[in-house]
């Protein structure tokens, strides 16, 4: 009896977390579905109209603009993101001196929340306070840099603060991956003449496939779900230009009483982000020997 209360014991205390952990993630997640079939708008609603939300939400030019936007930042942040950090990562690799202390800079943005992200990028960028004014008082007086304020740049501000915060982390990712290399594979292709660069290019990052992957899911679930970075950053603005799906769906729920919309909204993101994420995960599982 008492070794079956001991084996049941972490069950135990695991299970109220568990519950409440899947009911107020997937829990809400249903929820949120089915309120995207109702009317609802300052209050949840159950007179169901079909997909009358999902209709009006893809008529909203808003709503495309948040795509838009959606696509020009997940493009670039992913893509520069893994650039800048496959490159740290290959510098990193050649054994530099003080290595321990470049890998602690280039992650110590990671550590950062997006909100302190998106506020210190607020002022380096804004054209009275940061870049442009420091240049001015440095004498540069023709010196202009006010993508801030411009409602077809904005969008690549938060590019740029996607990018500084996460490129540490894929250089993380890069880096542990080409430790992982056999040394013995790199000093055979020296010998037999290859050059460092076509060692990296043919040999080396061909075989970082799986880390490759693993980094553009999670970069890429990221994007999608951007929203502190952006409210703390622009705030959607200039107007809605900035607009991304997860402040288009913060607008239209909270602020403008349009909580049908707004689940319609996120429903779509949901959506996306299963469709990046299950085939990887049926991939992984797919891929794992089974136990016999």
């Amino acid at each position: 009896m008492t070794r079956r209360f001991e084996s049941a014991l972490p069950k135990l205390v695991v299970a109220p977390a568990f519950v409440l952990g899947f009911a107020f993630i997937y829990g809400f997640m249903v929820w949120n579905g089915v309120l995207s079939f109702t009317a609802s708008r300052m209050l949840p609603r159950y007179d169901f109209v079909g997909l009358e939300q999902y209709q009006a939400l893809w008529a909203l030019e808003r709503w495309w603009v948040a795509l838009k936007n959606l696509a020009i930042f997940g493009s670039l942040y992913v893509g520069g993101a893994m650039a800048l950090g496959i490159v740290l990562a290959i510098l990193l690799d050649q054994r530099v001196r003080a290595e321990g202390a470049l890998r602690t800079i280039y992650l110590y943005p990671m550590a950062l929340s997006f909100v302190v992200t998106g506020t210190a990028w607020k002022w380096i960028l804004n054209p009275s306070l940061g870049l442009e004014k420091l240049m001015h008082d440095l004498g540069w007086q023709s010196f202009s840099f006010d993508w801030l304020v411009q409602t077809d740049t904005a969008i690549y501000c938060v590019v740029i603060a996607g990018v500084w915060q996460s490129a540490g982390f894929a250089m993380a990712l890069f880096l542990a991956g080409l430790r992982g290399i056999d040394d013995s594979i790199i000093k055979a292709a020296r010998i037999d003449g290859a050059s460092l660069p076509r060692i990296y290019w043919r040999i080396i990052l061909p075989s970082l496939g799986p880390v490759f992957f693993s980094t553009l899911m999670v970069l890429s679930h990221l994007a999608i779900k951007s929203f502190d970075l952006v409210m703390a950053l622009t705030a959607g603005g200039p107007g809605y230009a900035t607009d991304v799906p997860a402040t288009f769906m913060f607008v239209m729920s909270f602020n403008r009483g349009q909580i049908g919309l707004g689940a319609a909204s996120a429903t779509m993101m949901l959506a996306t982000v299963a469709a990046l994420v299950v085939p990887y995960l049926y991939s992984e599982l797919r891929s794992k020997p089974h136990d016999h």
